[in-house]
């Protein structure tokens, strides 16, 4: 039966976009609302329950604690995820989120039966689920590299820009999943007994079919039909940094005696409240010249919301500058995200070596294995300058080799309890914008006395094996070395030493090299790595490893005025694969060390499988558009993305909306303590299908790694064991857990932002697009000439009308465009996944936004 609804153009609606919010109350909100408020000074929000009420309720499962998630494009809408992994629990509205922000740990209390939601049988109630901020885990995505790249940006299988998100406007979301969406309008109604009336194309009436359960009352469904809904009781803890930018306006009422002391503070994100701020706090002349500011950024840190307010408190930072520039807009991003760009403390460089140069001690030489003759090299992004990583591979006199691993040894420099070791916990990873790096260690270090730069003795921990040429590891050695890098070469370098084997390298075309060694002998220790590398990443993908090669966009910039002149998107070849084999493979060498040695207080990384009830969604989805996927494992996911889709040239962009999609129901990975975990299977990481897996191989900007290094330092006996407990470790892990996620979000928004900036200077821009999600009104694309996503809205096309049905079960939109001419036809335009159309990015006039408009389609 096809599922249909069509009608006119409302033209006058324009697109839907988010208001800044004042606590409006929706219906869930209605209802609790009424018997809190006789009799008093009416409060708005309902108490927090006590500490000691949160824990009895917890304990007795009477409550339940999550990580609150706001929708970006509906700020009233906010989740928790389900503790069984069923659909999230859905909290209707700011009164019912009861002052919790983004990202807080909150704790809830689900509301009766009868205030649940009912979800339409076909799944096609869109906001069933939050918008996720791309969860992906980065172990098994492509890399990409931003202008300033991390050091194994492109390489370790972990540092990564995804595709553009812009976050006011979350294009991408869960709603994708079932993209037979139910209408925004009708989504809070619960009677979904109601037959809605929708005017047809040339004003021919139809009622929408509804095949839901024609009943008004939730409590008579099946728990099927319903989403559990819940209200905030406490905030266990405030993750939100309580920092926002925006723009300051004087308040409505001239005559208020508020009027004389606050102005009011407007978010650029919309899930923050609007704060009344002190006028004392504002510019001078702000009173008087309020336009002068309009367009001028602020940063307000929220400091308090009261129960009776609609309003926050808050308190003006300071002034960033003009909307829409990239140093303001990029101090905006940090600071929200609670990274901390500020200079190292004359404590913490108290820490590192005060007579420069540094030179390595006879004492500690004694102490390592000398590496220096032999021939090891860095490959990286041409543009880094931190390299935490060497590799080497020597032929052996029985045909095998030797291949290492060597990893800048930067616990030799950051001693635990140290003011150092202190800041570098606290930042927990360096983060890499477009433009430039905020880095977890001073320059000294990350630049200088722990970066692998060639022609220079360093310290080292280094992991060696004895390997088949085949691949076949035959022994393992880990230790304490000193190398001496013979060259640093770019990953463009390394690519054209595998493209072209036989080919005689001039040292112009390299950069120096040590003269201990010839440019002939780092070509086959390059191209001898590549082969063993290639057997490797054969055998991980035959036993059971999924990659997901998202889009990633990189810049190239103007050196004057640092402005973006041309973007392009990342190739990842096999120069980057090459490393990231032998990152891998030393990672997972150490992690089985370090818990054979250490089985209370290993830090691991684990990454759990997908979400159950998004991975069925999706399995469901598939079956609707005639996909054959294998969802029972990572591998036999991989296998069904990897066999491609058709031969045309078309194939690969199906294969990115299809990743795109893959990677929604996906889970983060997580460090993790082993001796705070009980159940060995939860150690697995789900993507790279290995029991045990760690980060030891970039220990120059992530703080895990340096732990690491001294989990395995002691545990070869060459220091003592570590002075952190299980749950000190935990907690750490945990800290970095939630850095890893902000630095990850701060870096797609630094892309978003020079993107933005890009389409404002350069376009518009022309691209084919793939439709990669269809809605009643509405449909999302993939642009693949930029790997942005983008919706796109029917009514901000000409068209003389639209047309929602169902094929089966599969979503289809009909557009009816407006002919060029009078005498013309009108053209019709189909719309459904995997769809091929014409866009152009246009800027909108506002700051840092910018819309996808489909170009007509010829007429033939």
């Amino acid at each position: 039966m096809n599922n249909s609804d069509s009608r006119i153009n409302p033209r006058q609606l324009g697109t839907p976009r988010g208001g800044s919010y004042a606590a409006v109350p929706t219906s869930g909100d209605r209802k609790n609302r009424n018997k809190l408020t006789r009799g008093r000074k009416k409060s708005i929000f309902e108490a927090y329950m006590s500490k000691e009420d949160v824990s009895a309720g917890l304990k007795r499962g009477e409550l339940i604690q999550g990580p609150l998630r706001i929708n970006p494009k509906k700020y009233h809408e906010a989740f928790i995820p389900s503790p069984d992994g069923t659909r999230d629990i859905f909290i209707d509205g700011v009164v019912a989120r009861n002052r919790a922000l983004n990202g807080d740990i909150v704790v809830v209390k689900l509301l009766p039966k009868e205030q649940w939601k009912v979800i339409k049988p076909d799944g096609s109630d869109k906001e069933t689920e939050a918008t996720h901020e791309s969860d992906v885990p980065e172990d098994m995505l492509g890399t990409c590299v931003p202008q300033e790249t991390a050091k194994g940006d492109a390489k370790s299988p972990d540092v990564i820009i995804e595709a553009q998100f812009d976050d006011n406007d979350a294009e991408h979301g869960q709603d994708h999943l079932q993209d037979t969406l139910a209408d925004d309008i009708k989504k809070l109604s619960l009677d979904t007994g109601e037959k809605v009336k929708a005017v047809g194309i040339c004003g021919v009436h139809r009622t929408m079919q509804d095949d839901g359960p024609k009943v008004n009352d939730p409590r008579l469904l099946p728990d099927k039909f319903l989403q559990r809904t819940a209200k905030v009781v406490y905030i266990l803890e405030k993750k939100h940094s309580r920092a926002a930018t925006g723009f300051i306006k004087l308040l409505a009422d001239k005559n208020s005696e508020l009027f004389r002391r606050c102005a009011m503070f407007s978010p650029v994100d919309h899930r923050v409240p609007r704060a009344y701020v002190s006028l004392a706090d504002c510019p001078p002349d702000f009173v008087t010249r309020p336009e002068d500011y309009s367009n001028m950024l602020f940063i307000c840190r929220i400091a308090d919301w009261k129960e009776d307010s609609n309003f926050a408190t808050g308190q003006l930072a300071k002034s960033l500058g003009q909307a829409g520039e990239i140093e303001p807009e990029t101090e905006g991003i940090l600071t929200e995200y609670g990274v901390d760009f500020s200079d190292f403390s004359p404590e913490a460089l108290e820490c590192l070596p005060q007579s420069l140069p540094w030179v390595i001690s006879p004492g500690e030489m004694a102490k390592r294995r000398d590496l220096r003759k032999e021939c090891i090299f860095t490959i990286d992004p041409s543009t880094a300058k931190d390299l935490d990583d060497a590799l080497s591979c020597k032929q052996l006199p029985d045909g095998n080799f030797e291949v290492g691993v060597h990893i800048a040894d930067v616990s030799y420099f950051v001693l635990e309890e140290t003011a150092l070791d202190k800041v570098a916990s606290e930042r927990a990873t360096s983060v890499y914008l477009v433009q430039k790096v905020i880095p977890m260690l001073p320059k000294l270090l990350c630049e200088e006395l722990c970066s692998l730069n060639p022609m220079r003795d360093r310290l080292t921990f280094s992991v060696m094996w004895k390997v088949t040429p085949e691949g076949k590891i035959l022994d393992e050695w880990f230790g304490r070395t000193v190398i001496c890098s013979c060259v640093k070469l770019s990953y463009d370098h390394a690519q054209s030493m595998i493209e072209s084997p036989g080919k005689v390298f001039s040292p112009e075309e390299l950069p120096p090299v040590s003269p201990q060694h010839s440019i002939a002998e780092i070509q086959q220790a390059v191209l001898n790595l590549h082969r063993i590398a290639q057997h490797l990443r054969k055998q991980r993908f035959i036993d059971g490893a999924l990659r997901l090669d998202q889009l990633k966009l990189s810049f190239t910039l103007d050196q004057e005025s640092g402005m973006p002149q041309g973007c392009y998107i990342y190739q990842y070849r096999d120069s980057n694969k090459l490393v990231e084999e032998f990152m891998l493979l030393a990672n997972m060498a150490v992690a089985h060390q370090i818990y054979r040695s250490f089985p209370e207080q290993a830090l691991l990384r684990r990454h759990p499988p997908p979400q159950t009830k998004l991975l069925k969604d999706l399995m469901e989805f598939c079956n609707q558009v005639g996909l054959d996927i294998d969802f029972s494992s990572a591998g036999t996911l991989h296998k069904s993305l990897n066999e491609t889709f058709g031969a045309d040239k078309y194939s690969e962009a199906r294969k990115e909306v299809l990743t795109n999609m893959f990677s929604r129901p996906m889970q983060m990975a997580l460090y993790f303590c082993t001796g705070v975990l009980e159940d060995e299977t939860l150690f697995r990481h789900y993507a790279l299908n290995v029991p045990f897996y760690t980060h030891f191989t970039s220990p120059i900007r992530r703080y895990a790694d340096v732990i690491v290094h001294r989990l395995l330092s002691a545990s070869l006996g060459a220091s003592s064991p570590i002075k952190m407990e299980k749950e000190a470790i935990q907690r750490q892990a945990d800290h970095c857990n939630d850095r890893k996620m902000a630095s990850k979000r701060v870096q797609e928004l630094s892309a978003d932002l020079f993107f933005a900036i890009f389409v404002r200077e350069c376009g518009p821009l022309e691209s084919e697009a793939m439709v990669m999600g269809v809605l009643n009104e509405a449909f999302d694309v993939l642009v693949l000439k930029f790997g942005v996503q983008k919706r796109i809205y029917c009514n901000a096309l000409p068209l003389l009308g639209f047309h929602f049905q169902k094929v089966g079960r599969k979503p289809e939109l009909t557009l009816v465009w407006e002919p060029e001419k009078p005498e013309q036809e009108s053209v019709p335009q189909v719309i459904t996944i995997f769809t091929l159309v014409e866009v152009m990015l246009t800027s909108d006039g506002i700051p840092l936004k910018y819309s996808a408009l489909l170009k007509r389609p010829s007429s033939e």
